[in-house]
């Protein structure tokens, strides 16, 4: 069953922005990562001096936005490690299965 949409607001950077949700999960994610980026926005302006809030943000987007390829790059590369190695393996099984028949 699915939930009826509910509508929610987060905090980000001292605004408030109303966001639809349609799951407790879809809210507890959206609520998490506002802390997530409320954090690294204090962070942010601790650490350099950066006045404008846009600015802030805009770090906030680059480092998320570049975990989440890092991410994909080192899948990528497990998927083709774990290619290799099933590979490898199917070329045994063969080679055995070729030596006895």
């Amino acid at each position: 069953m699915t939930a009826k949409p509910v509508r929610i607001k987060i905090t980000i950077a001292e605004r408030i922005y109303p966001v639809v949700v349609k799951s407790q999960e879809e809210e507890e994610g959206m609520r998490k990562a506002s802390k997530k980026i409320n954090k690294l926005v204090g962070k942010f302006e601790q650490n350099y001096a950066v006045n404008d809030k846009q600015d802030v943000l805009a770090m906030c987007a680059l480092q998320f936005a570049s975990l989440v390829e890092i991410e994909n790059i080192e899948s990528r590369e497990k998927i083709l490690e774990v290619n290799d190695k099933l590979k490898s393996l199917n070329e045994q099984i063969t080679s055995h299965l070729e030596e006895h028949s």
